[in-house]
């Protein structure tokens, strides 16, 4: 059973990391380049110092060795850490490379820094149960009470989204252009959050704030929502906590301290995608060509010169579940969800359509297509059977 996992696994690998390469083709035909960056949270504790204190310095030294265009920062909470990209310009297909290196390496790799003295687990999953301790005084974000109740922390996997035209241009700043990529993946999170939110655990965090009274402490979004502020966020002049985007200093003081800045926002205006969850199972490859599919919706759009309508958006609920409750099967589970629908499976296969034109017809000469055997792929590793 091992054995054929991990077949199934490099199977799903190859067939998307062929699929990313051919979207990324389209968009260089349409003189477009989609940039995409995570942003991964996780939390480590030691076997027998649990108030042990982790610099991150080294770990990030050898991520520069690797060439991995990312560093570990402290996050938050006690023990949190947090992934972030770097914005040197690598290709989103660079970029799945570089989560997955971080997914599956850096266990071990904080294991022979830091676990010399102590045994040191790195967690990667949607919630570190008791992760924490305290409670937060009323109206106060950083003042807490005495109370030490447990704080579960939910880890979070951020997926951001721009989109350069063939002038180096972010057009997330273009008038009408971030609002509609922003509404493509509005509309399309619901049919996908299989993908990035691969296991049972990932719904349990969508219910930390209500179902233990942690809705002050958490600010993790649990719907599909929009905005500057939702969880499927347009950033362009302000952030998520309606700072200033973009800020660059102009001038610093003897101190180093900064006196004045400018805001250049239309640099890093962005999608900023904010339901994933941390997770040994969130694949990266299929993430990021989630990401460039909706990326052509909007291109196309663009392209075409039709009006960029958006209608106003109501937040959606997210699934309770991986799996269709069988006393209540409307409500569809995730991989129910991904199932029934055909948007992830067609846009691929459009593409693949559409690029044959310009290739061999044998390369694509295929009983399946590219998009319907990656889907099967997903499905399969929920031991989906499908019936085409």
């Amino acid at each position: 059973m091992a054995n054929h996992l991990t077949q199934q696994s490099l199977l799903l690998q190859h067939l998307t990391i062929d699929a990313i390469t051919l979207v990324q083709n389209y968009l260089d035909r349409l003189d477009y380049k989609a940039q995409i960056h995570f942003e991964l949270e996780g939390c480590y504790r030691f076997e027998n110092d649990g108030d042990q204190i982790v610099d991150f310095s080294q770990i990030n030294h050898c991520l520069r060795a690797l060439n991995i265009e990312g560093e570990i920062v402290c996050e938050y909470w006690r023990n949190q850490w947090e992934y972030v990209s770097l914005f040197n310009g690598q290709m989103p297909l660079k970029e799945a490379y570089n989560l997955q290196w971080i997914i599956t390496q850096l266990p071990k790799l904080f294991q022979q820094v830091y676990g010399k003295k102590s045994q040191i687990e790195t967690l990667i999953q949607p919630v570190v149960w008791a992760g924490d301790q305290g409670k937060l005084i009323a109206g106060s974000s950083q003042i807490f009470t005495t109370d030490t109740r447990a704080i579960h922390i939910p880890n979070a996997v951020q997926l951001n989204v721009s989109v350069l035209d063939s002038n180096g241009k972010n057009l997330i700043a273009e008038e009408g252009f971030g609002e509609y990529l922003q509404h493509c993946f509005l509309r399309t999170s619901l049919a996908c959050c299989l993908l990035y939110l691969p296991e049972e655990a990932a719904f349990e965090r969508l219910t930390l704030k209500t179902q233990y009274g942690l809705a002050q402490e958490l600010c993790s979004p649990v719907d599909i929502s929009g905005g500057h502020q939702g969880s499927i966020a347009l950033y362009k002049k302000f952030g998520k906590h309606n700072q200033n985007m973009g800020e660059e200093p102009l001038l610093y003081d003897s101190y180093n301290k900064v006196l004045s800045v400018k805001q250049n926002w239309q640099k890093t205006a962005r999608i900023e995608h904010r339901l994933g969850a941390s997770s040994i199972r969130y694949n990266p490859f299929i993430n990021v060509l989630y990401g460039l599919i909706n990326v052509v919706d909007a291109v196309q759009a663009y392209e075409q010169e039709s009006h960029l309508f958006t209608d106003t958006f109501t937040p959606i609920s997210l699934p309770l579940s991986l799996f269709t409750d069988k006393e209540n099967s409307a409500a569809l589970g995730a991989v129910d969800l991904f199932k029934v629908s055909t948007w992830f499976s067609d846009s691929i296969n459009h593409i693949e359509e559409k690029m044959t034109n310009v290739k061999a017809k044998s390369v694509f000469d295929c009983p399946i297509k590219l998009g319907d055997k990656i889907q099967q792929a997903i499905l399969a590793q929920y031991q989906i059977s499908i019936v085409n």
